[in-house]
């Protein structure tokens, strides 16, 4: 079964709590307090798998919550820091926000380097931190703070250079096999390919390209028809499209009708899909008969679309090296592979969620509360520019700054958010 697209629930580890204890020792008669720290929650990582070419591992599990950091204790323990989970993906999948749609993060991205995902809570201090000269026993400690967690979409679009698209039965997957070691199952029925299959085609030693059968475009493809909506974001990232017709006509169908169908499609998806680079191959030339099919006007066809016209045969062999050449220079001359950049910032986090927040006001200080607030301030770091502007950006998005005016909060007003106080600015 191939699976390309899931939804997921991730969450990285809690942070552990400090520790309250106090020194006891024989002879030691104010030993202090000595509460250790909490340890760091594990991080949430997606990494690559280049063993795999689908998301199948999601079908049954939707939810990974890495373990929390451990608790301090006395005697200036420190829990211990919690392992990473790590999530295997293979090559090409998009990580997306499921609420927003936005690009988290593409696997591609630095040849498919470890992304960092979810953060780890952090580990609470212990009391001994907050011993003073003015409060010698402190009877308390921090509690670590929550890991970060996200709703995520999975999206599989293949790495591919190479589309090799059409109609089912036109013999793309029989030119897979003859051109790669790819060894798709081939009949003589429509949606024999019900996946993609992926080749790589060698020019050289040095040289070579990856190919993908892309099954099931028709007609309405666009609209879900056939196989088609479900693997038309395949041929997103190829860079140049083999768009294979059966040049024999031997089912009955017209070429020009199969190509302009098939085009129409790839325009309904995407625009700027169908404005890439084509070759129209012509398949089955072994068995072409002049008397059926009108040569010139599908040559002339072809040239006013200003496409390559090659003819090749699938069965036979002809043709297939020379079309293998010309791709490897068109590839040559073409841009790289689609990377998709981020679009997801990070503040996005607490926007359009359901964050319960709470003000209240005391003679002229406004107190804010929520958990989510109180999980935000113990990941900023207030002493930092940048992160001081993100807490900013924080509070304006998710709309804290408008519920504190509603409250009849104003210029030279206190806000505390946790300990943290600042003079609010409209």
């Amino acid at each position: 079964m191939f699976v390309d697209n899931v939804r997921i629930y991730v969450k990285a580890g809690d942070g552990g709590n400090g520790a309250v204890a106090f020194h006891r020792e024989k002879y030691v008669s104010h030993g202090g307090p000595d509460g250790g720290d909490g340890g760091h929650g594990g991080n949430i990582i997606f990494r690559v798998d280049t063993g795999v070419n689908t998301l199948l591992a999601f079908k049954y599990r939707h939810k990974f919550i890495a373990e929390n950091g451990g608790n301090g204790r006395g005697g200036k323990l420190h829990g211990a820091t919690a392992e990473d989970l790590v999530i295997l993906v293979p090559p090409g999948t998009l990580i997306k926000d499921e609420e927003s749609g936005k690009v988290i993060h593409d696997m591609t991205d630095n040849d498919g380097a470890d992304y960092l995902c979810c953060k780890g809570g952090r580990g609470g201090w212990g009391n001994r931190h907050f011993a003073t000269p003015t409060r010698q026993i402190p009877m308390f400690a921090k509690s670590g703070t929550k890991g970060e967690e996200k709703n995520l979409v999975l999206e599989l679009k293949m790495l591919a250079d190479v589309g090799l698209i059409g109609y089912p039965s036109v013999g793309k997957s029989s030119i897979l096999a003859r051109i790669s070691a790819a060894r798709p199952k081939i009949a003589d029925y429509h949606f024999t390919t019900l996946s993609p299959n992926l080749g790589v085609v060698s020019i050289s030693a040095e040289e070579g390209f990856v190919a993908a059968d892309i099954p099931g475009l028709i007609e309405g493809a666009a609209d879900g028809a056939g196989l088609g909506h479900a693997f038309l974001r395949h041929v997103d990232r190829c860079r140049l499209l083999l768009h294979v017709v059966d040049i024999s006509c031997f089912e009955g169908r017209d070429p020009i009708d199969d190509i302009k169908n098939i085009n129409y499609e790839l325009r309904r998806y995407s625009p700027e899909l169908a404005e890439r680079p084509q070759i129209i191959i012509a398949n089955k030339s072994d068995i072409l008969d002049p008397e059926v099919v009108n040569i010139e006007e599908f040559e002339e066809f072809v040239r006013d679309n200003g496409w390559e016209l090659m003819y090749v045969s699938a069965a036979t062999g002809k043709g297939l090296e020379e079309m293998v050449q010309r791709a490897a220079e068109l590839l040559r001359e073409l841009p790289p592979m689609l990377v998709y950049e981020c679009e997801y910032e990070p503040e996005d986090a607490y926007v359009g969620a359901s964050h319960d927040t709470t003000v209240r006001r005391e003679n002229d200080v406004f107190y804010v509360e929520g958990e989510w607030l109180y999980n935000l301030v113990g990941q900023v770091n207030f002493e930092d520019y940048e992160s001081l502007n993100f807490f900013q950006r924080v509070l304006k998005k998710s709309g804290v700054f408008e519920l504190l005016e509603s409250k009849g909060c104003s210029d030279g007003m206190t806000v505390s958010i946790y300990d943290f106080e600042f003079d609010y600015v409209k």
